[in-house]
């Protein structure tokens, strides 16, 4: 086993690679860049080594500091992660020729499988189904048109290096199809440095799982179980479970023994991922091999017991298998959600800032693999992803709940992320039937909401649990302005019971809290139910709150400025107004306010570079024509226009850092 190892990479997978290391008493090198000064993975690494500025370009993906910071701290491997030089094969045999140890398969088999269409042609030769299309890269438009007519619309372009949905396009038109090869071939280039795109045709409503293997340098290939990765958004994945409901033990045997020939085919060597999507009627075809280790190991280790950190070290350091395929046990399932600084409802545009408060979800079956912390800065230089939540259970049915629980009291403010949106996902009826595709979200959650209404006991308890807080701490304002003075004569009996009012959207319900001394056991009236409701002492400050409501625990998420409360339970996020029935009567008739808009400019919707723009002072443009493209957390996004007009002014130029709501551009209407 090695002693010493330098890290490339950052951010949660930098901390669990480090986790692991510490368990086997390897010791850790992390690098970092200027962004990353203060980050985790720079802390818990045994030493650390500063190689450059914040753009990955000119840090996490120089190979030659990357190999120098690795020789001169007398590491005898490196370990590269995921993204960054994961799936650079240069990188690979550069490493092996400085004299260290490359935790990784061979540089070859990187070069063969990361390349999309040799690893078709070798998928082939493995007997594997493959998607329809031609097996090599198109160039001429004319030549792509003529193909993409005999494949049939929708068809995909796909860069020929590279992963992540990076420069995919659907053309479900010939119409489309020139400018989505433009566009495909533009970001691809700018994304992997290689503009070469092959065609097939798109499968509308696929399936994608995934088979995790493991392979020796003796020749030995298992594999560990599959993964279901189809919910996802922007071709990239936000919730995964293992074992998928979609295969019996028959299908996942096939699948198993099809990747392990690949692997062994491509002289394969440490952990990987062999692709599928399935189409509807159950037929599956390979999309693509990928040669590290992915995102979504950990629900593959939470069923298997296995650490595949470790295996990797292991398998890189010379040591055979530990096991057969017959020994490789799976029990239960397991589920893992992707926290991502994003806004679902603005399309998923990314976002920044500081996070001011965090608090990560604990309990068993949860295990949270994070690169954050109150005090983090989240900037526009890298990838969105900040955490992963896995839970397992003995079922899936007890995974999906765990993981809603866990998601229920993660707490992070400063920065709009997607907790509640995955949330909501898990609570859709859909999802828990497992009827998945790669298109739920689309069909699901269109602009960000669920296509099916809230249910009612859900919001009747949110509305418990921001009634209760909002008592209470009005009854510690009141308390505190009692006279301290002794009574005399008749006093008034105490009140016995409280009304309230409270207003959510269109929604308005009526609560009576009636409760003891104490103020911890309540008979509530929420409309025409009735629930007997204990609370924890001292909890009616925190942003987080426990209520066992009729026998059951549950958990909210609150946030509130005098009575208006942001409440967040299963998914679903709700301003709260609280009223006293006196307050509601006048309240009610109050006029609501206007809301001023700005028709006449363009806005940054996202912190980011601005890439190109594609108007000038003079220029008719039309509502939604695309005008500044930005890239941010390694996406490039195009801004619309929000209106018909004459460009009047552009504010910025390309390569310009912008903020969220800087001005764009202005229009004469």
């Amino acid at each position: 086993m090695f002693t010493k190892i330098l890290i490339a990479n950052r951010g949660e997978i930098a901390l669990r690679v480090i986790q692991t290391c510490r368990k086997l008493g390897v010791g850790t090198v992390a690098v970092f860049s200027e962004a990353d000064c203060r980050s985790r993975h720079v802390q818990e690494a045994d030493e650390s080594v500063f190689i450059g500025p914040a753009r990955a370009a000119d840090s996490y993906l120089v190979k030659e500091k990357i190999i120098t910071a690795a020789r001169e701290r007398d590491c005898q491997a490196i370990h590269p992660g995921y993204g960054f030089l994961s799936e650079n094969a240069d990188f690979a045999a550069r490493v092996v020729e400085a004299g260290l140890t490359f935790i990784g398969p061979p540089a070859k088999a990187i070069a063969l499988l990361g390349d999309k269409i040799a690893s078709k042609i070798l998928a082939v030769r493995c007997g594997i189904p493959v998607v329809p299309g031609p097996q090599q890269p198109l160039s001429d438009p004319e030549e792509l048109l003529a193909l993409a007519e005999d494949l049939g619309y929708p068809v995909l372009l796909k860069p020929a290096a590279g992963g992540g949905g990076k420069g995919m396009r659907i053309a479900a038109s010939r119409n489309e199809l020139q400018e989505a090869l433009r566009l495909a071939r533009e970001e691809t280039r700018k994304s992997f440095g290689d503009d070469r795109i092959f065609l097939e045709r798109y499968i509308t409503d696929p399936r994608h799982i995934e088979m995790q293997i493991l392979g020796d340098q003796y020749g030995n290939v298992v594999y560990l179980g599959e993964r279901e990765c189809s919910i996802q958004r922007r071709y990239q994945k936000i919730l995964e479970e293992s074992p998928s409901p979609a295969l019996d033990d028959g299908r996942r045997r096939e699948l198993g023994e099809l990747s392990c020939r690949l692997a062994r085919e491509a002289g394969y060597a440490n952990a990987g991922t062999v692709e599928f999507i399935f189409d509807e009627s159950g037929h599956y075809y390979f999309l693509e091999m990928n040669t590290r280790l992915q995102v979504e190991h950990p629900v593959t280790e939470m069923v298997t017991g296995l650490d595949l950190v470790e295996l990797q070290l292991r398998i890189a350091a010379g040591e055979p298998l530990p096991f057969a395929q017959e020994e490789v046990q799976r029990r239960g399932w397991a589920m893992e959600a992707r926290i991502c600084a994003e806004d679902p409802g603005r399309g998923f545009l990314p976002a920044t800032g500081l996070i001011t408060r965090y608090a990560q979800p604990r309990g068993t079956h949860i295990r949270v693999d994070s690169g954050i912390g109150a005090g983090t800065f989240i900037s526009a230089f890298y990838d969105s992803l900040l955490a992963k939540v896995i839970t397992w259970g003995d079922t899936r049915e007890e995974a999906i709940q765990t993981l809603i629980r866990a998601l229920n009291i993660y707490h992070l403010e400063g920065i709009t992320s997607n907790i509640d949106f995955v949330n909501a996902i898990l609570n859709h009826p859909a999802y828990q039937e497992g009827a998945l595709s790669t298109r739920f979200v689309e069909r699901h959650f269109p602009g960000g909401k669920a296509d099916v209404p809230a249910p009612a006991e859900q919001l009747q308890y949110m509305v418990m649990a921001a009634s209760l807080v909002y008592h209470n701490r009005q009854k510690v304002v009141r308390d505190s302005l009692k006279p301290l003075v002794p009574q005399v004569g008749v006093t008034r009996a105490p009140k016995g019971f409280f009304d309230y009012v409270v207003k959510s959207e269109n929604d308005v319900f009526q609560i009576r809290l009636e409760g003891d001394p104490a103020g911890r056991d309540w008979n509530i009236r929420l409309d025409d139910r009735s629930f007997v409701v204990r609370t924890p002492e001292f909890e009616y400050y925190r942003r987080r709150l426990k209520l066992k409501i009729d026998g059951q625990f549950h958990y909210f998420r609150l946030q509130y400025t005098g009575n208006f409360f942001w409440a967040a339970f299963c998914g679903i996020t709700r301003i709260l107004e609280i009223y006293s029935p006196r307050e509601w009567a006048l309240a009610r008739f109050m006029p609501a306010p206007r809301k001023d808009e700005m028709a006449n400019v363009l806005l940054c919707p996202m912190p980011g570079l601005v890439v190109s723009i594609r108007v000038k002072p003079g220029d008719r443009v039309f509502r939604g024509q695309d005008l500044v493209s930005i890239e941010s957390m390694k996406m490039e996004s195009f801004v619309a226009s929000p209106c018909d007009g004459l460009v009047e002014e552009v504010k910025v130029e390309s390569g310009q850092a912008v903020e969220t709501g800087d001005l764009l551009v202005t229009f004469k209407l």
